[in-house]
């Protein structure tokens, strides 16, 4: 077997793309489309509110999220839409939730959904940051049983948006 065709398909059945707002998003999102289309796999996409933004504020998180949730799926909507045309992939389904991003992401999307491979980017915290609070893709290479690809650049130079 060419080494070629053996990474085209690598059996993954269930594709997992963690996205968190940040323009290294749509690099994570492509990337999932491919490696969903080379694998025939199943398409979810997971962003996560982070409730602790809105704990003290008074601000009612039950007021903001629906406005939130919205520009996300806006923001994904042409990768999104691309994903569902392409035959290759037989189901693509965008969750949106609210809660501790850590946890609402592991124990409501990931451990439900069981994908064999998790796609995330690394947001490059500062090294302050990174001791207090560690980062999602660290959390998720250490608490999950799944691969994960953990994007840290553009795929193409210079691209930071659907082209």
């Amino acid at each position: 077997m060419d080494i070629n065709e053996a990474y085209e398909n690598l059996g993954y059945k269930k594709v997992f793309a963690s996205l968190d707002g940040s323009d290294l998003q749509y690099d994570v999102l492509a990337r999932a489309i491919v490696i969903a289309s080379n694998n025939h796999a199943e398409l979810y996409i997971g962003h996560v509110i982070d409730a602790t933004v809105f704990e003290g504020t008074g601000i009612s998180v039950g007021s903001v999220v629906p406005k939130l949730e919205q520009a996300f799926r806006d923001q994904i909507a042409p990768l999104i839409d691309d994903a569902e045309a392409n035959p290759r992939i037989p189901h693509v389904e965008v969750q949106v939730k609210v809660g501790r991003i850590r946890e609402t992401l592991k124990e409501k999307m990931v451990d439900v959904i069981e994908p064999d491979i998790i796609v995330c980017g690394a947001r490059g915290l500062s090294s302050i940051k990174y001791a207090l609070l560690g980062s999602i893709s660290t959390y998720l290479l250490r608490s999950c049983t799944c691969d994960i690809l953990v994007v840290k650049r553009p795929a193409i130079a210079g691209a930071s948006k659907p082209l």
